[in-house]
Formats: C-alpha cells, structure tokens, sequence
C-alpha cells in the first residue's frame, strides 16, 4: 500500500523508485475531494473509493482511471480505511461507492443519494444491509467474472497434472527415482475424451467449460440453483450430485458457499469417485469436508488439487500436505495482475451504463433470492 506525502498548495507529483506516478497532478488528498475538472459547469457525480483490500493501482490502470476522474468527483480513502466520521462524510453527497466498505442499514439512510455499491473484493459478503438496498433501489454489485478464466485455466491445468503424473514424474526425476515408459503411467490416464463432472455452474465453471471443448470429454453437472436448459445449453449433461461423482474420470467443484451447503461433499461423496479418479476443488473449502477429502486422497484411491482451504492461512502441521498425491496451491488461481486490472474496467463500464440511465451489464448484480445465503469469507489478502 502507498503512503501518500503531505502536500502544500492543490497537486504534487509522487514518485515511486524514480518514476513518476500516473496519479501526477491531481488534487489527491486523503478524503478530500477532487476532480479531473473542478470548474466544468455540469455537477459530477461523487464517488467514494475504499478498495481495501485492494489498492488504486492494483484495479485501475491508468486509461480506466482517467475514464474515471472525467466523469466523476472522486473522494478516495488509500492506504487505510476511513474512521467513521470521514466515512459518514464523504458518503453524505455520494452517489456511488466503490468497495465492500461494512454499511449498516443507519448509515445508508444517512446516504440519501447513494445509488449503487461496487464490491471489487469479488464477493457478496454480509456487512451491508441488503434487505434496505433492495428497498431502496440501491444496486449492489460484484465484479466477480473477472476471475472466471484465470480460475478456470489453473482447474484444467491442476487436471491435466494430476492425469498424466507431471508433477509426480517431476519429484521421482528430481530425487533420481524416476521410472520411464510404460510403468511411469501406471495410475495415468488420457484428458482427452474422459468423463468430466461439474459442481456448480456459474461464471468459474462456464469458463472451464469452454476450455474442455478442444479436449472432447462428455461432460454432466450438477447445479440446484440453475435450469437444466441453461446446462444445456452449455454442452452440459444435467445430473444429480451422486451421479456426477459415480460417473465421472475427473470432478471439479466451483459451487459458491450458501447457508444451505457447507460440507455437503463428504466421505460419502468422495467414495463414489472411481479408483484413480481426479477431484478438483476451485471454488471454496467450506462446501467439503475437508478432512474426508483428506482422508480420501490419504487411502490412495484418488488424486485430488485445491487452491482454496477452510482456514487461510492454512495449519502448517496439517497432514494433508504431506500427501503424495494431491497438489496445493495457496488461494491464487485468480490472484492474477491481469484480472484484478479487470475489475477497474468492468467498473467503470458499468457505471458509465448507469450515468446514463441504462442498467449494468458486466458485474453481478446481488439478488433478494439469493444475496442472503451465500457465505464466502472474505478475501484478506490480494
């Protein structure tokens, strides 16, 4: 995070190892207004921006930023978050804030003009009132898509490893016990044209889907929360959840975290995978149990990959990382420089939509139906 100097007079120029900052020139004053144009005739909208724990840099680059500053005043609180009084204030004349800033349902009778919250974290989390926001016609948004890709390239990457043994090749070759031919294959099989099982269907798992279509695999899923036609359209087989595990070569989990869901893989579950049998889980470690899975991945009888765990970070005793068989990786499927850059612009895209009267198009919208029951913890750390 940057320290921001103190200043004199209306600008400055910051520089950071010798280079001068895109942020140069403008009247950028810890919760202090400012704007691209402080004497243009037609009022600007205010934004307020409390990213943590993003940072300006990390979601905007300098093209959206600029896209920002012209058509909107700007009160940014960087590198820490603002004390309840500076909060109260900037977001008295707000009528947009960018960030997953806590919002009781007082404060947000407080804010009269506010008209839409962008979450840039990439969760819908429980510190705001939704119940007075869908009241009041305030949108709340997520800019979650952005991760679909990257998330959905490390699951096929984790898929194609754990099929033919790279890594496990790797480790033998490096602790010169490496086997070759046909006996290194021994628990190896062919991506291509295996039976694929999908839990939960959204943005991450239509992502992966398109990714599987050079690689032929039949593929079923399995989602409570969407019409099979929807499936369908997507090449997918609908299945019950018992089906995608007993029919399945290789399972990815992408199914977000409810009230309704925590831990519903279990022990059960995992032992309907076929001997040999892939389970990827990409999504978040609360909807398995995570010690079945490790339990299961233990036996030998199958191999798993997770970049998500039920506590992060994760227990450095815990035995699952002595195990063999399963690759771990620490939450950073999506951590990529390139999808959080994303967000500035899904952002600004959807908020010029809504300065102009049209509805958002790019981020997820929260739901009434929904917002309430999902569960994911938040994201400490970008």
């Amino acid at each position: 995070m940057r320290h921001l100097p103190r200043l004199n007079g209306n600008s400055y120029r910051q520089s950071r190892r010798g280079h001068t900052s895109r942020h140069s020139g403008e009247n950028r004053i810890r919760g202090k207004l400012f704007s691209a144009n402080l004497h243009c005739l037609m009022p600007k909208p205010r934004i307020v921006i409390d990213p943590l724990p993003r940072t300006i840099e990390m979601i905007f680059d300098a093209k959206t930023w600029q896209r920002l500053k012209a058509v909107a005043d700007l009160v940014v609180f960087e590198p820490s978050p603002p004390s309840e009084a500076e909060l109260d204030r900037a977001l008295a004349d707000a009528e947009i804030l960018i960030g997953q800033t806590a919002l009781s349902r007082s404060r947000l009778e407080r804010a009269l003009k506010l008209r839409a919250i962008f979450n840039v974290e990439g969760n819908f989390l429980p510190n705001l009132d939704y119940e007075y926001c869908f009241t009041r016609g305030i949108r709340v948004l997520v800019a979650s898509p952005v991760f679909a890709v990257p998330v959905a390239e490390m699951a096929l990457a984790f898929a194609l490893d754990l099929a033919r043994g790279i890594s496990a090749a790797d480790r033998a070759f490096r602790q010169r016990e490496e086997i070759f031919g046909l006996d290194s294959n021994y628990d190896s099989f062919i991506f291509t044209g295996c039976k694929v099982g999908i839990v939960g269907f959204g943005d991450l798992a239509s992502a992966f889907r398109r990714l599987l279509g050079p690689f032929r695999c039949r593929v079923t899923a399995h989602d409570p929360w969407m019409p099979d036609r929807l499936l369908l359209e997507h090449d997918c087989i609908p299945a019950s959840l018992d089906e995608v595990f007993s029919t399945s070569d290789a399972v990815f989990v992408f199914a977000s975290v409810t009230s309704e869901n925590q831990g519903f893989i279990g022990a059960r579950e995992l032992s309907l995978i076929r001997p040999g049998g892939i389970f990827v889980l990409m999504s978040r470690a609360a909807v398995v149990d995570f010690e079945a899975l490790t339990d299961a991945v233990g036996s030998g009888r199958i191999k798993a990959a997770t970049d998500v765990f039920p506590t992060e970070p994760f227990p450095v005793e815990h035995r699952i990382r002595g195990l063999p068989n399963v690759l771990l990786s620490a939450h950073r499927a999506g951590g990529m420089a390139e999808a959080l850059l994303e967000i500035g612009r899904l952002v600004v895209s959807d908020l010029a939509l809504m300065l102009r009267g049209l509805p958002p198009i790019s981020c997820r919208v929260a739901q009434p139906e929904t917002v309430g029951r999902l569960r994911s913890m938040p994201v400490k750390k970008s």
